[in-house]
């Protein structure tokens, strides 16, 4: 079972936000909200618009959440809904999805040497590689991204994809050889 941000279990929240209990709810959304903003920022790589659609998966989830039948996989399930409000807001406002447009940032990049144009090398590169995993092909790109960027397992993953953890393998050796394609010479 996935313990929460706190180290509690999730389940006796969802059980409660099941039953109506608004401050239930409020925890959950206290727990995961960075959590979502991170997913969501990722799937449509505009950050002003991670705020709204935020907003519109919280309400997505308050509206579902008596639906969800096992508590224990809550975060499988808030997944999905995330993607799903992320994706349909991508398509409304023809916003191009991306999976790692919000990972862009310079700050993201480690501290490197002090030698003068390492930094500006690391930027570039950095730039370059999240150029290459922008350019998968969705079916590659998200699991890609929840394995590398959100830690996941492969059962976790095919849960939330509604995918065989052997698909998920499968498609995760396609999208590092499709990368390594991608970045050949990067570094000369």
């Amino acid at each position: 079972m996935r313990q929460g941000g706190s180290g509690q279990s999730d389940r006796p929240l969802v059980l409660a936000a099941q039953r109506g209990e608004r401050a239930a709810m409020q925890m959950l959304i206290a727990r995961d909200e960075r959590w979502v903003r991170g997913l969501i920022g990722a799937m449509v790589g505009e950050a002003d618009a991670v705020d709204e659609i935020s907003q519109q998966v919280w309400l997505a989830v308050w509206q579902r959440i008596k639906g969800l039948r096992d508590p224990d996989r809550w975060r499988a399930w808030l997944w999905k809904v995330a993607r799903s409000v992320a994706l349909d807001a991508g398509r409304q406002n023809g916003r191009r999805r991306e999976v790692v447009g919000g990972l862009a940032r310079a700050e993201d990049v480690p501290a490197v040497a002090d030698e003068p144009g390492r930094r500006t090398e690391a930027l570039d590169l950095h730039r370059r590689v999240l150029g290459a995993v922008r350019g998968l092909p969705a079916i590659y790109r998200e699991p890609f991204v929840l394995r590398h960027l959100e830690g996941w397992s492969y059962r976790q993953i095919g849960e939330a994809l509604g995918l065989p953890a052997e698909t998920v393998e499968t498609r995760l050796v396609r999208a590092r050889r499709l990368l390594r394609e991608a970045l050949v010479g990067l570094k000369d």
